[in-house]
């Protein structure tokens, strides 16, 4: 069986160049199915499963909904209506095959367990709650909101991940390992973010309105770290693992502790080139933040 630098695939849309979404899609498809075909051969106790849940399907739309029709699907919830309800909610809108294809990338990139597009697609539980409730999200905004939270529900008892319907979520999303990840119904979060696992952006008491953070594009947030309230999170900031912020956070910029403070101070904050939510950098900060060593 060959490795798998050895399986034929055709070549990516160059970063630069004017290649469709089209071309995107059928790009990483075409990445699972080969991925899935090498895995059945090597563990024949899986081929049926890999059968029924990737290589009988025509696109990444139709495997992916029956997945999770299967995933999410109860004694009086059921797989064959959850299918349907997913597939229809992704014909009406391709831009929930676009979110779903970067956030497949955002995993194969930035996550060293992240073993194949394919293995994303079955196991990776964050991958699937976003997936999952992109849809419910889909179904608030169109009024239908006791299925919208039905699925939330699910999604939840599933997958242990508790987002909102209410709440937006971007594109190229990493949720890693995902368990005990809350995001409040005013929250939004933006492209190329990565959120590690029990992170809360919840709100701060019994306030009604607008009350739950926005998250900037490309930030990282550690595992365990709470912000509460309607605050910012800039562009590119890192928020560290265990970190309490409650007010804003400069673009940038590193965030760390109980209370959470500004690494250099709030005056000149110490600030990075680099996007930590796609580089995955949870650590550079240290060596300004504490001469501690074990």
């Amino acid at each position: 069986m060959p490795p798998d630098e050895e399986l034929r695939y055709p070549s990516p849309p160059p970063i630069d160049s004017t290649a469709t979404t089209d071309d995107e899609a059928a790009w990483v498809w075409a990445h699972i199915k080969a991925e899935a075909r090498r895995d059945a051969e090597s563990e024949p106790a899986l081929a049926s499963y890999l059968y029924s849940t990737i290589l009988s399907h025509s696109s990444l739309e139709r495997s992916l909904s029956f997945h999770l029709g299967n995933k999410l699907c109860s004694s009086t919830l059921l797989s064959t209506l959850l299918y349907d309800l997913f597939l229809d909610t992704f014909a009406s809108d391709p831009s929930l095959r676009v979110a779903a294809v970067a956030d497949l990338r955002a995993a194969r990139a930035r996550d060293p367990a992240c073993i194949s597009f394919s293995h994303c697609l079955l196991n990776f539980k964050g991958f699937l709650a976003c997936q999952a409730h992109r849809i419910a999200h889909k179904l608030w905004n169109q009024s239908r909101k006791p299925l919208a939270l039905a699925l939330h529900s699910r999604i939840s008892d599933v997958f242990a991940v508790d987002i909102h319907p209410a709440a937006k979520i971007g594109k190229g999303i990493l949720l890693d390992h995902a368990t005990g990840v809350v995001i409040g119904e005013t929250a939004v979060v933006g492209n190329n973010v990565s959120i590690l696992h029990h992170v809360t952006l919840g709100g701060t008491g019994k306030a009604s309105g607008d009350r739950h953070p926005k998250i900037g594009d490309g930030v990282l947030i550690g595992a365990g770290a709470i912000i509460l309230g309607d605050v910012k999170i800039g562009e590119g900031a890192k928020i560290g693992a265990g970190s309490v912020v409650l007010i804003d956070v400069p673009p940038r910029t590193t965030t760390i502790g109980n209370p959470a403070r500004l690494i250099k101070g709030k005056e000149k904050p110490a600030k990075h080139e680099e996007c930590p939510g796609e580089s995955m950098d949870h650590t550079s900060f240290i060596s300004d933040w504490s001469d501690y060593i074990i």
